[in-house]
């Protein structure tokens, strides 16, 4: 079992660091042809947060920053619209033009059939890049305030040096405190290739991860991010892929035993609105399964991985049971990818009757 903080000693029950962008959704169509963009906020780290606020109903923060201008505070009235504590928000004065800091803009293809999903993420010189060490009062939050469970990722870690640095100031600080830390791999090529690829991601997410107590990323994060490979791994949910995966967690548990837990969903991709969806979690030396689902319809797949995460830590933070985790995780995950934007739309009681093997039989 994890150590968890017990709720009353702390104002939060989790907390999250990383950027928030402006998502821009063309809905059916093409970033290339739109002529209208629907508006969401989106982060992996955040999404996170926002999963347990409104899904679960946890208490949550997020720590980030942004450019104080409109589209600055289009964004936090959507974080607040989730019920997300905006308190720890850092707001830098904007020069007017965006020369020297800006807010961070993610044009979002949903996909559909044979063309997959599309990122295409503007996000140079963001606030929240320049965050730095020194930035966050660390022991405030953690010591005075109290944090049940933090969780960052490598989205956030790859964003600059100086989010790296403040990133593993931030577990450190959170493992001094006794708070859970979880951290999400999140490997993205685009965010690593100008500066130092896959030597740098390793370099700088195994320095993290030696802080980390869940540890959260499919095979392609565990090998670029961490530097465990594994033959025989391939894209598609089979007895092969699962075995392949027990063995790297072996391998990475040996590395750093101070992980207590790692997880990964687990995916087969049929087409961008066909997927095979499962998910497996290690625990205290032994592996659990969540409930796989085949041909599982997709209307929007961005997100899935970041609310099979609060599923998972609601699960282990409301029953410490990596069983009722994963598959918290795992149908949370599934039932966020049938609604559109990054973050879930389900409630706790259609994930718990997902769980119970409910159908989709209308509800009256």
């Amino acid at each position: 079992m994890l150590t968890i903080r017990d709720a009353k000693d702390c104002q939060y029950d989790l907390i999250s660091l990383g950027e928030i962008m402006l998502r821009l959704d063309p809905g059916e169509g093409r970033v290339r042809t739109a002529r209208q963009f629907q508006a969401w906020e989106g982060g992996g780290e955040y999404n996170v947060a926002r999963g347990l606020r409104r899904c679960f109903g946890l208490r949550t923060g997020v720590v980030t920053a942004f450019a104080d201008n409109d589209l600055g505070r289009l964004i936090e009235d959507f974080i607040l619209q989730g019920g997300v504590d905006v308190s720890h928000i850092q707001w830098v004065p904007y020069d007017g033009v965006g020369r020297t800091v800006r807010n961070g803009l993610n044009f979002t293809e949903r996909g559909f059939g044979i063309r997959g999903a599309l990122g295409v993420p503007d996000r140079g010189i963001t606030a929240a890049s320049q965050m730095k060490p020194g930035d966050v009062d660390w022991d405030h939050l953690f010591g005075e305030l109290g944090v049940r469970w933090f969780h960052t990722g490598g989205i956030f870690a790859a964003l600059s040096e100086s989010t790296a640095e403040l990133t593993l100031e931030a577990v450190q600080a959170a493992n001094k405190h006794g708070t859970i830390v979880s951290y999400d791999l999140n490997y993205r090529p685009s965010l690593w290739k100008a500066i130092g690829g896959h030597a740098k991601a390793q370099e700088v997410n195994r320095a993290i991860a030696a802080s980390v107590d869940v540890m959260i990323g499919n095979e392609e994060d565990f090998t670029a991010c961490l530097g465990f490979e594994v033959e025989g791994m391939d894209e598609n949910i089979s007895a092969i892929q699962v075995e392949s995966f027990k063995k790297m967690i072996s391998e990475a548990v040996k590395a750093f035993p101070n992980f207590k837990a790692t997880a990964t969903t687990l995916r087969t991709v049929k087409t961008a609105t066909v997927n095979d969806w499962g998910a497996i979690c290690w625990h205290d030396g032994a592996f659990y399964e969540a409930t796989h689902r085949e041909n599982l319809e997709i209307l929007d797949r961005v997100g899935g991985g970041d609310s099979f995460a609060s599923g998972l830590i609601y699960g282990f933070l409301s029953t410490n049971d990596p069983l009722q985790a994963v598959n918290y995780g795992a149908a949370h995950g599934a039932l966020a990818m049938t609604t559109p934007g990054d973050t879930s739309m389900a409630s706790v009681g259609e994930v718990e009757k997902l769980m119970g093997g409910g159908s989709a039989r209308v509800v009256r």
